[in-house]
């Protein structure tokens, strides 16, 4: 396998460990906020 193909594997695997890892953040920031909203709105 050619140094190129390695390379572009390792950035192509990187990018969708940080994509997958901003994904699962931004979701757990919208849960929070949801759920603080569910709670504010019980008062």
């Amino acid at each position: 396998m050619s140094e190129a193909v390695r390379d572009e594997r390792t950035r192509r695997r990187a990018m969708l460990i940080r994509a997958t890892i901003y994904i699962a953040g931004t979701h757990l920031f919208a849960g929070f906020v949801i759920l603080l909203f569910a709670l504010g709105g019980r008062h």
